[in-house]
């Protein structure tokens, strides 16, 4: 797995640990990209053909990885986007659960709409709480992260499906953008109903791509009404039988940007999603007993089980820079210091950022 550190160039001269913000892109993914473009100053429309193909092969890239059908993926340029196309026909007055501090493009298209929402704060005993405020409140929707974008908090995935199986009229929603890319995920025997992500971040494959997934209950909640020639295959016949994800892809997508996803998924899949995700565990478990030792992380987080490998350290201003200065390259989130390991780090790198920390003055 280390071998493959040598295809991420900002390796080579920093301890990269800011997945979180943005994935690192490989010289084969540049490579890739550059050879698309010049077919573009080449052939012109001759590249159509070549376009489409490329944007099915992503589709269907995505729908392998994620263990679902592909007529349940929508291509859509970011998370935002397609989950406000998805609230916009949400009945008003629903009932919806969220987590304080959840990533703002979670909560705020919720927020500005006109629904019940609750918010409960995010606790060592989050599982719970959820649990006992959908039974309590008679909620209707949960939506949340699966990863929570400043201290790294991940809620368990067999609760999420526990809680499916005991409330089958709850509707799920949740933001993987902090995940995918992580875990050998199976969404079609998850409790969640509708997935999205942007894949800027750990499926590194730059801005302007992402997905969303649907379980085909969903369907039946929402009429979507957004319609454009693209939807339909180009096709006029197929005016009124544009399938439900597609209704998410009105116009033409970058067969650019959403080919770099299929080449970031094509290239983690050859390593194998089981030993990418065995590696970032490892990380974390490494990472979270240091920073634990050090006192540098808070309670909740401390105490949880389950974790993901991303970590909001406590430190200032000074720390921030101290990192900075010895080319470790995080970010500022909240009232600490973001760090996340992805596949590309080592267990090296997590030794030598808590040896920076432990030098700071």
């Amino acid at each position: 797995m280390d071998k493959l550190r040598s295809k991420f160039p900002v390796l080579r001269q920093y301890i990269y640990a800011n997945t979180a913000a943005l994935g690192l892109f490989s010289d084969d993914l540049l490579d890739w990209r550059q050879e698309h473009d010049l077919d573009f100053l080449l052939g012109g429309s001759s590249m159509r053909t070549e376009s489409l193909k490329i944007i099915q092969n992503t589709r269907d890239s995505v729908a392998a990885m994620f263990h679902c059908k592909g007529r349940d993926v929508a291509l859509v340029p970011n998370f935002s986007l397609g989950i406000n196309m998805l609230l916009n026909h949400l009945e008003k007055e629903t009932k919806v659960l969220l987590l304080e501090n959840d990533y703002p493009s979670v909560s705020w298209p919720f927020d500005t709409r006109e629904f019940n929402v609750i918010k409960i704060p995010i606790s060592e005993q989050l599982e719970k709480d959820i649990e006992e405020t959908v039974a309590k409140e008679k909620v209707q929707v949960l939506a949340l992260s699966i990863v929570q974008w400043i201290n790294g908090v991940k809620i368990d995935l067999d609760f999420l499906k526990r809680l499916k199986a005991n409330n089958p009229n709850l509707l799920i929603i949740a933001d993987g953008t902090q995940f995918c890319g992580t875990t050998d995920f199976n969404f079609e025997e998850s409790g969640i109903d509708v997935l999205g992500a942007s894949a800027y971040k750990w499926l590194f494959s730059g801005y302007g791509n992402g997905f969303m997934l649907f379980k085909e209950s969903v369907k039946t909640k929402f009429n979507i009404p957004v319609i454009g020639f693209y939807a339909a295959g180009a096709d006029e016949e197929q005016k009124n039988n544009i399938p439900f994800a597609r209704k998410f892809e009105p116009g033409h997508l970058s067969c650019l940007v959403f080919g770099s996803l299929n080449f970031s998924i094509e290239f983690m899949m050859k390593i194998g999603m089981d030993k990418i995700e065995k590696k970032i565990h490892d990380l974390s478990v490494i990472a979270k007993e240091e920073f634990v030792k050090l006192g540098l992380l808070e309670d909740l987080v401390a105490k949880r089980n389950i974790h993901s490998s991303i970590f909001c350290i406590k430190g200032n201003d000074k720390l921030f820079q101290h990192l900075t200065d010895n080319d470790v390259v995080c970010s500022q989130r909240g009232d600490g210091i973001r760090l996340g390991f992805h596949f590309y780090n080592t267990e090296k790198d997590i030794r030598d950022i808590v040896k920076i920390i432990k030098s700071a003055k």
